[in-house]
């Protein structure tokens, strides 16, 4: 016998990452450059990221965004050791004074 649930959906609510991507100073994916150096940037941090396979779904969804050498991340990730881990991936790639790190910890 089935029980029946009680499922109103609730709608994802991004009104406050929306907020923060339109601040003029803040880094969005429009702005990854299409150098040949960048997108390599890019490229291997996002495999060596992927291929991590104690990272979560979310660490492996993270924004890398390379700019004139330059890497943001951003994004959500479960704990601060991702959080961590990905910044290190970023930093042995373009190098530690290369990385803002702007992962946000979200847990599950």
């Amino acid at each position: 016998m089935a029980l029946a649930q009680n499922s109103t959906a609730v709608a994802p609510d991004n009104s406050a990452v929306n907020a923060r991507d339109r601040d003029a100073g803040a880094v969005t994916a429009g702005q990854q450059s299409n150098t040949k150096s960048d997108t390599a940037i890019t490229r291997k941090i996002r495999r060596t990221v992927m291929k991590d396979t104690t990272l979560s779904t979310m660490a492996h969804n993270v924004k890398i965004i390379t700019v004139n050498g330059g890497v943001t991340l951003r994004g959500p990730v479960k704990t601060d050791d991702e959080k961590t881990a990905v910044g290190n991936i970023a930093q042995q790639v373009a190098g530690a004074d290369k990385v803002n790190n702007q992962l946000e910890v979200k847990g599950q």
